[in-house]
């Protein structure tokens, strides 16, 4: 279900995740999945997203209901998608090399725990090499 539009990657000054200029932004959604992200929330209400770096869910975004789990002292906010925040782990974060994270969907319902729709479940993807590299940052290939 992955699809070829890509996602606003930089904010406008004024916009969430911005200060001065244009700056990179840390988390993006396809539109698909922003469709999906939409429709959850109307079934579930405010819902949150957890970058997993591995163990029962891989390394696959969590989708949960806002609130059933508390992000951990060690949890950073990196934005959010769909007014629903999305942390992941900050030494995890760190050492993937600060990725950019496009959330997206995939075809087939979530294994473990993650809210989805019944015939698809969010991944999180990184730009392609080469805007990770025309932005001086590096690639990664986990998530």
């Amino acid at each position: 279900m992955a699809t070829t539009e890509q996602p606003t990657t930089y904010a406008r000054p004024g916009q969430p995740g911005s200060k001065a200029g244009w700056v990179r932004r840390a988390v993006t959604v396809t539109p698909a999945a922003r469709e999906a992200i939409m429709r959850l929330q109307a079934t579930h209400g405010a819902l949150a997203f957890f970058q997993s770096g591995g163990c029962c869910d891989g390394s696959l975004p969590i989708c949960l209901a806002d609130g059933e789990l508390a992000p951990g002292p060690d949890d950073l906010l990196l934005g959010s998608v769909v007014g629903s925040p999305f942390y992941v782990n900050r030494e995890q974060y760190e050492r993937w090399g600060r990725p950019q994270f496009v959330v997206d969907l995939a075809a087939g319902p979530a294994e473990g725990f993650s809210l989805s729709e019944r015939d698809a479940h969010f991944v999180t993807r990184t730009p392609p090499a080469s805007d990770a590299t025309r932005h001086g940052e590096r690639s990664v290939s986990a998530p």
